[in-house]
C-alpha cells in the first residue's frame, strides 16, 4: 500500500492548529531517502502534509528551515506541478520542530535530494483524487478527464470544475496506491526546472517576514550574556554595581554551563553572566559594564599561530593510513621522472550570518515554548527535554525565518540559554547575541594543514599521489579524544578524490580541538577543494601542460563508481562541467595586461562543479573580475534558486579566500566584528555567470554548498597565472594582496 493517506481531520487540527476542512493528505518518507515506507500494523505517522481547501487554496507544511535558499518555494513547486495547480493558490506554513515531520535538519544540501519525489507523488495523489471526484460527478471515465491549472476539464463536453468545488467529493475518494500514480514526464513540467519567484517574496521585500530577532510576545524581557573569552572557561566572581546603574537593567545573575555528559561539548550552553533588561540595548550596555573574574580553564594556552606550526611539523611525518589507499606510492615516486610536493593551509573560519544567534523562550512549569531561527529544531527540542526534564511533547519549537545560517544555527546553545534565563526570571525572554558574541563564541570551521606529493612521469602524467591532512574533527564536539578527522570528514573530497589514480595514499594526522568545532557551508570540502585544485594546477605547470587538459587527463576515461549511496560518481559528468566552464569562460583567450585566469573542479554533495576565475593585479592588490561556474546537479527543481545559491557561493567563497580568518591568543578569539573579520563588499563583487547542465534524467543533488570549494583555489591559480607567484595559505589578506 502507498504510504500517502488521508489524515483524520480532528487529528490534523489537533496536531497543526489548522482548519480541518478539505482534503488532507499525509505521507511518510524516510529521513534521508526517497523510498516510500509501506503501512504496517502501527498507527500511520506521516511527516509531509498538504491540505486542499474549498476556496482552492493549497497549504503545504514546510518541514525544512528557510534561510534564503528558497526551499519553501522549491518544494511547493514540486507539489503544484504534479497537482496541475495554479501557483497563486499555493501557501506554505512552517512546521514546528517535531519528529512527525521526519528529518528537519536543514543542512548537507539534502532537502531537494530527499523530498522531491515524495512531494511530486503527494501532488499526483491529490490530482488523481480530484479527477476521480469529477469523473463520478459527470459519470464518465477518468480517462475522459484532464486536470489543468486548478480545474478538472471534461474532455467530451469541455466543461470544467474548479478544484475548490470538488473538495468535498474528493475527500471521500480512496487514496490511490503508489502503483496507480502517473508522474509527469519531464517535458511536461510547468514549474519544475523553471524560474519561479520566491513564495515569500512579498514578505521579504515588504519587511513583513518574521525572523527570530523580530519575535515579540507579551511581557517579554530581553537578555544579553557575558561569556568567558576562552572556550569552556567559567565565572569565578563578578561585580555588577556599574551594570545595575544602566537604565532599563532589571536583574543580573550567573548561569552555569549546561552539558549532558563529559566531552559532549557540542550541546548545551557556555554559561556566563546574564543581564536582564526591558530592552535589548540596555541589556547590551549592562553587559559591557560587568566586572568579571574568569577561570579560563585548560584552553587558555591555546594559540592558533603556534598550533599552525605544530600541525605543519606533524604533517611532514607519517600519519594513519586511511582505507581506500591503493598501490605503492613510494615505489612510484622512485621511478617518477620528477616529484612535486606542497603544503596548504586554511585557518579557522566562522559563519557570521547577517542575523546573529537569538532565541525567544517561555518556560512555564511543565512546558516550554521557543521561537527561534534554527536549522535543526528537533535537536533543540531534545536538548531542552534533557536539560529541563520536560516531556518532549510539552516542548514547542516555532521555527522562524533565518537571516542566514551556514550551519551555525543547527547548534542549539542559544536556545538553551534563552530557556535557562526564562526559567530563572519566570517570564518570557529574548536572548540576542551581539556580532562580537557571534564571532568570539561560535562553533568554528576547523583549520587544516595539507601536505601533498606527486610523481610525474616523462609524458607528464601523474603516477602517484600522497596526501596527508590534519584538521580538528567535528566529532570532537560531542565525543572526547577525537583527535583525528573522522571517516565522514575524509569522505568529503579526500577518499573520494575525483581523479583516476593507480597509486594513491591518504594519511590522517593528529589535530586536537581547543575550540568548539562545527560545520560551515561546504564543511571539509573547503579543505579538500583548496588543496586538490591548487596542487593540480602546480602539477600542470610543472608538466608544462594546460590546466584544463591536465584535469581532464587526471579524471581519465569515462567511468561510474558506485558507493554506499544511490548516487554513483560519474567521471563523464565531471568532465562535462569542466569543459563547459572552459567554454563559457573562453579559456585560452588573450587577456588584458596584468590579468590572469584560473580553474578548479570539485565533486561534493553528489553534484559536479567547475569554476573559472579571472583576476587583475594592480599595485600588488588583487581584484576578482569574473567568475564562471557550471553545475550538474541532476534534475533541477528551481533554476532561479540554483543560480541564486551559486552566486551566493561565489561571494561566500571569495570572502573565505580573501579575508576569512579566526585566530586565538591566550585561548581567546582575537576577531571582533566585520572590521577584522571582513566580508566581500558590494563594491568588490565580480561579474558572475552561472551555467546549469540540463541533466533532467538524473536524480536531483545538492546545490547550496557545492559552489564554495572551487572559489579559493581558482582565485589562487589565477593569481599565479598573473604574477607567477603561488599562494598556499589563506586568507590572501595576510599576504598583502587585499
Amino acid at each position: 500500500m502507498s504510504s500517502i493517506q488521508k489524515v483524520d481531520r480532528r487529528d490534523f487540527m489537533k496536531l497543526f492548529g489548522l482548519a480541518s476542512a478539505g482534503v488532507i493528505l499525509g505521507c511518510n518518507v524516510g529521513a534521508d531517502s526517497k523510498i516510500y515506507l509501506p503501512k504496517v500494523k502501527v498507527a500511520f505517522s506521516p511527516n509531509l502534509f498538504i491540505q486542499l481547501n474549498k476556496d482552492g487554496s493549497i497549504i503545504l507544511m514546510a518541514s525544512r528551515s528557510e534561510m534564503g535558499q528558497g526551499i519553501r518555494t522549491s518544494l511547493a513547486s514540486a507539489i503544484a506541478d504534479e497537482l496541475e495547480a495554479d501557483w497563486k493558490y499555493i501557501t506554505v506554513k512552517q512546521a514546528t520542530g517535531n519528529a512527525k515531520y521526519g528529518n528537519q535538519n536543514t543542512d548537507g544540501s539534502r532537502s531537494v535530494r530527499t523530498l522531491l519525489e515524495p512531494m511530486r507523488k503527494m501532488g499526483a495523489t491529490a490530482k488523481q483524487m480530484l479527477v476521480s471526484a469529477a469523473s463520478k460527478r459527470w459519470n464518465i471515465s477518468q480517462s475522459d478527464c484532464k486536470a489543468e491549472n486548478h480545474f478538472v476539464i471534461n474532455l467530451k463536453t469541455k466543461e470544467k470544475i474548479f478544484y475548490g468545488d470538488l473538495v468535498d467529493e474528493a475527500s471521500n475518494q480512496e487514496v490511490p496506491t503508489e502503483d496507480k500514480l502517473t508522474l509527469k514526464e519531464t517535458k511536461d513540467f510547468k514549474y519544475i526546472g523553471k524560474k519561479l519567484p520566491s513564495i515569500d517574496l512579498k514578505d521579504f521585500t515588504h519587511g513583513t517576514a518574521t525572523y527570530g530577532i523580530d519575535v515579540r510576545i507579551p511581557n517579554m524581557k530581553f537578555a544579553a550574556i557575558a561569556r568567558c573569552p576562552v572556550t569552556f572557561g567559567s565565572v569565578k566572581s563578578f561585580n555588577d554595581s556599574s551594570a545595575k546603574k544602566i537604565v532599563g537593567v532589571e536583574k543580573i545573575f550567573k548561569i552555569d554551563r549546561k552539558k549532558p555528559g563529559i566531552g559532549q561539548q557540542f550541546y548545551g550552553c557556555l554559561g556566563g553572566v546574564a543581564v536582564i533588561a526591558n530592552n535589548t540595548w540596555s541589556a547590551f550596555q549592562g553587559k559591557l559594564e560587568l566586572d568579571i573574574e574568569w577561570d579560563f580553564g585548560e584552553n587558555q594556552s591555546f594559540n592558533s599561530d603556534s598550533f599552525k606550526e605544530k600541525l605543519t611539523k606533524r604533517i611532514q611525518e607519517n600519519g594513519k593510513v586511511v582505507p581506500g589507499s591503493k598501490g605503492d606510492v613510494f615505489n612510484a615516486f622512485e621511478i617518477a621522472n620528477q616529484t612535486l610536493e606542497a603544503t596548504y593551509h586554511v585557518p579557522f573560519l566562522v559563519h557570521a550570518p547577517m542575523e546573529v544567534p537569538n532565541a525567544t523562550a517561555w518556560y512555564q512549569k511543565d512546558k516550554i515554548e521557543v521561537w527561534a531561527p534554527v536549522q535543526d529544531p528537533q535537536t533543540a527540542r531534545a536538548e531542552l527535554a534533557t536539560f529541563f526534564d520536560i516531556p518532549l511533547e510539552n516542548i514547542t519549537i516555532n521555527v522562524t525565518f533565518l537571516g542566514g545560517g551556514f550551519g551555525r544555527k543547527s547548534k542549539s546553545d542559544f536556545v538553551v540559554e534563552a530557556v535557562t534565563i526564562s526559567k530563572e526570571i519566570n517570564a518570557p525572554v529574548q536572548v540576542v547575541w551581539t556580532r562580537e558574541d557571534d564571532i568570539k563564541h561560535s562553533f568554528y570551521h576547523a583549520t587544516s594543514i595539507q601536505y601533498l606529493k606527486a610523481g610525474i612521469q616523462s609524458d607528464g602524467k601523474v603516477n602517484a599521489w600522497l596526501q596527508r591532512v590534519a584538521l580538528p574533527s567535528i566529532v570532537s564536539s560531542f565525543k572526547p579524544m577525537s583527535d583525528y578527522a573522522s571517516g565522514l570528514e575524509l569522505n568529503q573530497g579526500f577518499t573520494n578524490n575525483p581523479y583516476n589514480l593507480e597509486n594513491f595514499r591518504l594519511e590522517n594526522v593528529k589535530a586536537e580541538a581547543h575550540l568548539r568545532i562545527g560545520w560551515l557551508r561546504s564543511v571539509v570540502h573547503i579543505h579538500s577543494g583548496f588543496g586538490n585544485n591548487s596542487f593540480v594546477d602546480e602539477l600542470a605547470f610543472t608538466a608544462k601542460k594546460d590546466p584544463v587538459q591536465f584535469h581532464l587527463d587526471l579524471i581519465g576515461k569515462d567511468r561510474i563508481i558506485k558507493g554506499r549511496s544511490n548516487y554513483p560518481y560519474n567521471s563523464k559528468r565531471m568532465k562535462n562541467v569542466l569543459q563547459n566552464t572552459a567554454k563559457i569562460a573562453n579559456w585560452g583567450k588573450e587577456l588584458p595586461k596584468n590579468h590572469g585566469i584560473g580553474i578548479a573542479i570539485h565533486y561534493s554533495f553528489y553534484s559536479y562543479v567547475a569554476t573559472a576565475v579571472e583576476v587583475s593585479m594592480n599595485n600588488g592588490k588583487v581584484k576578482v573580475e569574473n567568475i564562471w561556474t557550471t553545475i550538474d546537479c541532476g534534475l533541477v527543481l528551481n533554476k532561479d534558486n540554483v543560480i541564486n545559491q551559486l552566486e551566493g557561493a561565489a561571494i561566500f567563497g571569495m570572502s573565505l579566500a580573501l579575508f576569512g580568518k579566526v585566530t586565538t591568543k591566550d585561548g581567546a578569539v582575537e576577531q571582533n566584528n566585520f572590521f577584522d573579520y571582513q566580508m566581500t563588499r558590494m563594491k568588490d563583487a565580480p561579474n558572475i555567470t552561472i551555467d546549469i547542465i540540463d541533466n533532467i534524467n538524473e536524480k536531483p543533488t545538492g546545490v547550496g554548498e557545492p559552489g564554495v570549494p572551487v572559489i579559493a583555489p581558482a582565485i589562487c591559480n589565477a593569481i599565479f597565472n598573473t604574477t607567477g607567484k603561488r599562494y598556499r595559505s589563506l586568507p590572501l589578506i595576510d599576504e598583502g594582496l587585499v
